[in-house]
Order: structure tokens, then C-alpha cells, then sequence
């Protein structure tokens, strides 16, 4: 995947502007799980507020910890239950992480907690917060990617673990 040509769609474009000011947004944690098949294929949720892929995850919940919200978030998003293997890093970066929910207006910038995760159980389910659920090989990963993703996805791909960004 080449981030630097990923596209964007307009839906995205507007989630996904960079124009807030800090008075404007929230902070929202959240998880991000890579997910591999036992070919090495990376498994990406194609989301259906904005038509973009990303991996399986979301927000921590109160009362979770850290790996219950990774192993919930894949479960209900993907139908794989999964054991988490490994950190991988946080991502924080307010150039890439700035999001304006268009159904609520909310803006938030988004601390990602992002770990691997292997396969333990379940079936493949799209849920309803996916259009389709779907394995790619690393070097044939899709140009539309949600622009959180990008970095984590980058590193990964890179094998750069132990981020803190």
C-alpha cells in the first residue's frame, strides 16, 4: 500500500478535516487490532459511516481494560474472537487524528491504543457498523484507507512496533 496515494472520498474529506481548533475537539481512546489469518493476511473492516478501510477496533469503555476493549471491539465488529499477542504503539498525533463525526458534529482527536491480535474463535460476521469484512495480503492492501489507519498500518507493514506517537 502506498499511503501517499491513498484517496480519500468527499464523505471522508469532511470526517476527516484538519480545520478544528483545539477548543473544538475531545479526546477519544480507543483500540486498533491487527488481525492475521494463518497466511499472513491482514484482516480490514471497510466502515460504513464513511466507506473507508481500517482495522478492526473503538472506544475503550468505562470499566474495560485496555485488552478486554481490543478482544470485544474485534468480536462485535469482525465475529473473530482473538487473543491479544502484542503491543504494537499509541497513536496520537493531532495532524492525523483530528475526526468530526458527521451524525453528531462531534469532534474528537483520537489516542489509539493499537495491538496484534490472533485468531482463537468465532466466524467471520460483518456488523452493522461495516459495509464488508475482508483478509488482504500486505502487499495488496486497498488505496482507501480511513486516515488513522495510515501510520499504524505503515509501521506495522515496516515491522516498526513499540511506537509512541
Amino acid at each position: 500500500m502506498d499511503v501517499r496515494s491513498a484517496h480519500v472520498n468527499p464523505v471522508a474529506r469532511r470526517m476527516f478535516s484538519k480545520k478544528q481548533t483545539d477548543t473544538d475537539r475531545r479526546i477519544r481512546v480507543g483500540v486498533g487490532v491487527f488481525v492475521l489469518d494463518d497466511h499472513g493476511r491482514l484482516l480490514l473492516e471497510k466502515r460504513r459511516d464513511c466507506g473507508l478501510w481500517g482495522l478492526a477496533g473503538g472506544r475503550i469503555e468505562p470499566g474495560e481494560s485496555v485488552a478486554e476493549a481490543a478482544v470485544r471491539e474485534v468480536k462485535e465488529e469482525t465475529g473473530f474472537l482473538v487473543q491479544i499477542t502484542r503491543f504494537i504503539g499509541v497513536y496520537s498525533e493531532p495532524s492525523e487524528r483530528i475526526v468530526t463525526y458527521l451524525d453528531n458534529g462531534d469532534v474528537v482527536q483520537l489516542v489509539d491504543i493499537i495491538l496484534e491480535g490472533r485468531i482463537v474463535g468465532g466466524h467471520m460476521a460483518c456488523s452493522s457498523e461495516s459495509e464488508e469484512i475482508r483478509f488482504f495480503e500486505p502487499e495488496a492492501l486497498p488505496a482507501e484507507v480511513v486516515p488513522p489507519a495510515i501510520s499504524p498500518i505503515r509501521d506495522y507493514l515496516q515491522g516498526i512496533t513499540g511506537v509512541l506517537r
